[in-house]
């Protein structure tokens, strides 16, 4: 449907779809009726400097828009159209929704400005039905704002037709201007006038700013232009030339012709006062507010009928209507209608700043984009017109800069409401058909990540557990999943592994296979990465993985996976085990019931065996576990077994003492060895639990895999009928008593 729009819209050239919009934007309601009261209020200077910032800001941000028109076809919805297809279709409909309600305001901004001008020449023409001059105003305003969007909505080809009307009166009233004579030295102001106080620099700032923010308009005709890749730049520059150059010489004008700095804080008709004629410049104001507020008008529903277009609002707003289907006609009723509330609810000096925010935020999202495509340098990124990323990068920030020091609580507030819009839009789950900038941004900041990550040796105070889970199908062994994705939850990187029999191995079939497993774990909230291997067996396919699975230092520390009790499988399983161990990855090895499950076991026990480095890692994943929803009101037991009734007071003090220590959320308890042995009274003791942890021994220095099989065989009989085991092995090289705190002696 984005396509559709793109081609059936005008063909509008440079000079009427973008330079004049947007310059008559520029020239517009600010530069007559609020340009004297800035310098009033911050000097020659503290105007020259405002005009520069601002217009620096806006310069940068037309070097980001030009660099992406020519590496794009720029369809409708102007800002809106570029953001969502660089940084997402979430963070286009962040900033192109408020963006619409902005740009619908800021139609009331340039009518408020005309209807203030018209009464400042006229007075009160309704007074003679006894109307007061607000209700006055409101009614003027509205009735222009029904007069304009009745133009807007016929056709905006004679919409902009009218502006090259427009655009000659704006220029008869600055040739009036510059030729005019300086005020009367002798002119005073009426008795009772209340000189009010001046403004700060950053007030003044956010009440001119929207004074260069024209290039919109000429944005949001981005998919009405004949060759925007050519236009949107050209157009664009130009303008924002054009613009600098007038602001920079008016003030420098009106500071020499007005002797009384108090008349610039009070006369907001001083254009005219200096004027050679002044019925010039009341056609200006006036030509300049209708302009404004129609290229305003034209933009606005643009970007809705773009957001509609793209199925973020309902379809049936972006429905087009009149030459070739185009007009967005239900857009356009909406617009009018938000701007028909600020008509009358706002005024001049409390909706700039408004608008100030929303502008500075959508610019700083297109710099942002453009500095972004530059840093990640995609072979996809080759524009035409090149702007080194530095320079978008420096936009952006001087963007929000800009938003915080005009006002840091409203800053906070449309980030907020951008932030709000996101993540409602990111809850819709929509699928945009175009790809954007994202997984290269992903991709660029792993780069990064990895290269300083590589230079760093991991330690016990960050060390958490990096899981690969040899599952295979999730569907078949969930418990296993489950486990992991308890142990990760939320700080770690997990894994969910499968070995697929070589003989049934196609591309088709593993990525049929990894879609499946990503869609299922997803269902269930488990974030993973899923691995589909090839193997001719599970077991070679296992330790292929465990040795060669990972990227540089992004490998997984801890090996998951479940038990085996098939005999002829124990020694391959022995050097399986045997590997991970060599290969310093810890293990896991979930064993689980076969009893039936316990109601409400809300115990993990974790018995200690005397290997400190076991006891550590087993603390540290109990402790993870504990984080889980599913076990985060369980209790957590530390056992061990002493000989005689004479050691069992000196150890339950020793490891009461280190869990008061350490500060772990644990209870003691010691047993005293007797029949039925040791695994029969583990098997006793926690017949109730929830979970149990018990270490296994290491391979031995020269131990064969047959042998160490005949230990998983004697461990694995031992520990038969019990509640869900983890035996763990700790193999990495890390102190693990360090990590939850035990002390070496």
């Amino acid at each position: 449907m984005g396509e559709q729009i793109e081609k059936k819209g005008y063909s509008f050239g440079t000079f009427k779809g973008v330079y004049t919009p947007s310059v008559l934007t520029i020239f517009g309601v600010i530069m007559y009726l609020r340009f004297g009261w800035v310098l009033g209020n911050v000097g020659l200077f503290g105007t020259l400097l405002i005009v520069t910032m601002a217009t620096l800001i806006t310069f940068l941000t037309g070097l980001s828009i030009s660099a992406m028109a020519t590496n794009m076809k720029v369809g409708g919805g102007g800002a809106y159209y570029i953001i969502s297809r660089s940084l997402g279709l979430e963070a286009g409909a962040a900033i192109g929704l408020p963006l619409f309600f902005a740009r619908a305001i800021g139609v009331a901004f340039y009518i408020a400005g005309c209807t203030e001008a018209v009464m400042s020449y006229t007075g009160n023409p309704l007074s003679h039905w006894g109307i007061d001059p607000a209700m006055t105003a409101k009614i003027l305003s509205a009735g222009t704002l029904l007069a304009i969007t009745a133009l807007a909505y016929i056709s905006a080809d004679l919409a902009l037709k009218v502006q090259f009307i427009i655009f000659a009166a704006i220029t008869l009233s600055l040739v009036s201007f510059f030729m005019g004579n300086p005020a009367p030295e002798t002119l005073t102001l009426p008795a009772g006038t209340v000189i009010p106080g001046k403004v700060g620099f950053w007030v003044a700032f956010a009440v001119f700013f929207p004074a260069v923010t024209g290039i919109e308009a000429g944005l949001g005709l981005s998919g009405d232009l004949k060759n925007p890749a050519k236009s949107l730049p050209l157009g664009t520059l130009l303008a924002i030339g054009t613009g600098y150059l007038v602001y920079m010489i008016m003030p420098i004008f009106l500071n020499a012709k007005v002797h009384n700095p108090d008349l610039l804080l009070v006369d907001s008709n001083i254009m005219s006062t200096v004027s050679a004629w002044w019925p010039a410049i009341a056609a200006g104001v006036i030509a300049a507010s209708i302009s404004s507020a129609l290229g305003s008008l034209l933009g606005a529903p643009r970007t809705l009928q773009a957001l509609a277009i793209d199925r973020i609002i309902p379809h049936f707003i972006g429905r087009g209507f009149g030459k070739d289907k185009a007009d967005p006609r239900i857009a356009t009723a909406l617009a009018f209608a938000v701007a028909l509330v600020a008509v009358l609810l706002g005024d001049l000096n409390v909706i700039a700043p408004i608008l100030s925010m929303f502008f500075l935020l959508s610019y700083g999202l297109l710099n942002l984009s453009a500095g972004l495509e530059g840093l990640i340098e995609s072979p996809s990124w080759r524009p035409k017109f090149k702007v080194p990323c530095s320079v978008s990068l420096f936009g952006a920030a001087l963007c929000f800069a800009a938003m915080l020091m005009i006002n840091a609580g409203a800053t906070m507030i449309a980030i907020l409401l951008t932030a709000l819009v996101f993540y409602l839009i990111k809850r819709r789950h929509l699928n945009a058909h175009w790809a954007d900038m994202r997984y290269g941004i992903l991709t660029l900041l792993v780069r990064f990540a990895i290269h300083r990550l590589n230079k760093l040796k991991p330690d016990e105070r960050t060390w958490r557990p990096q899981i690969m889970a040899l599952s295979g199908s999730p569907k078949s062994r969930w418990h296993l999943v489950e486990m992991a994705h308890a142990l990760t939850r939320h700080s770690s990187a997990l894994t969910v592994a499968s070995i697929l029999p070589v003989e049934d191995w196609s591309a088709e079939k593993v990525q049929s296979m990894e879609a499946s497993m990503k869609d299922y774990l997803q269902k269930r909230e488990v974030d993973a990465m899923v691995k589909i291997f090839p193997s001719p067996d599970m077991l070679s396919g296992a330790r292929a993985l465990v040795r060669a699975y990972g990227y540089g230092p992004l490998t997984p520390n801890t090996i998951l996976l479940g038990d085996t009790e098939n005999r002829e499988n124990f020694t391959e399983f022995a050097e399986l085990i045997h590997l991970v161990y060599r290969t310093e990855r810890n293990l896991v090895m979930l064993r689980d019931s076969h009893i039936e499950s316990v109601e409400d076991a809300e115990e993990i026990h974790v018995w200690w065996g005397g290997n400190k480095d076991n006891i550590g890692l087993m603390l540290t994943l109990a402790y993870q576990i504990q984080k889980s929803p599913v076990w985060k009101e369980s209790k957590l037991i530390i056992k061990t077994i002493v000989e005689n009734a004479d050691e069992q007071n000196t150890a339950l003090e020793r490891l009461e003492n280190f869990i008061e220590e350490q500060r772990i959320p644990a209870v003691a308890e010691v047993l005293i060895k007797e029949q039925p042995g040791v695994y029969g009274m583990i098997r006793q003791s926690s017949a109730q639990a929830g979970l149990v942890f018990m270490g296994m021994r290491p391979p031995l220095l020269d131990e064969s895999d047959e042998e160490y099989g005949r230990y998983y065989e004697s461990l694995m009989a031992s520990t038969r009928d019990m509640p869900p085991t983890a035996f763990v092995l700790a193999a990495e090289k890390i102190e693990f008593r360090e990590v939850i705190g035990i002390s070496a002696g």
